[in-house]
């Protein structure tokens, strides 16, 4: 799957909660995707009051939605040719996150994720996500399962 815009249009998600803009590049063991936070984002309304902040488990969202779910659809794409967002199952199954950095309005950001392990549909990655200045947002472990219903 080359067309890394087929990947994103077979995510099961829409605004407001579509974080990924870009796949810059996915393989069998890696993907690395970016993502710039709107300004008008619901979330900026009460989180901070007079300061926002993007919330860290919105955060962790697009970390996992770049991270695990993209790969995931990558993956399985690969074994499953007719792959469709009518017949794809995701369900988050944990989560391990530290955070180092905020995340304020308009900011992009970039997720790098690497394979851990892809067995029985459950996809566990390591992921990263920078800021602009390449500083580290934060880090962790995601790991979701993927199937396709028949």
């Amino acid at each position: 799957m080359n067309n890394f815009k087929n990947i994103i249009q077979q995510l099961p998600y829409a605004e407001p909660f579509l974080f990924v803009d870009k796949i810059e590049s996915v393989n069998e063991e890696e993907i690395w995707g970016s993502y710039r936070f709107p300004k008008d984002s619901y979330f900026y309304k009460g989180h901070f009051k007079d300061f926002p902040v993007t919330p860290g488990v919105i955060l962790t969202e697009c970390a996992a939605q770049i991270g695990v779910v993209c790969l995931g659809i990558f993956l399985k794409s690969e074994h499953e040719h007719d792959l469709e967002k009518e017949k794809l199952q995701i369900a988050l199954t944990s989560t391990a996150m530290d955070f180092f950095l905020p995340v304020f309005p308009g900011e992009n950001v970039r997720v790098h994720a690497k394979k851990m392990y892809f067995r029985f549909n459950k996809l566990k990655c390591e992921v990263k996500m920078y800021n602009e200045q390449k500083k580290l947002i934060c880090k962790g472990e995601i790991a979701g399962m993927i199937n396709v219903k028949t």
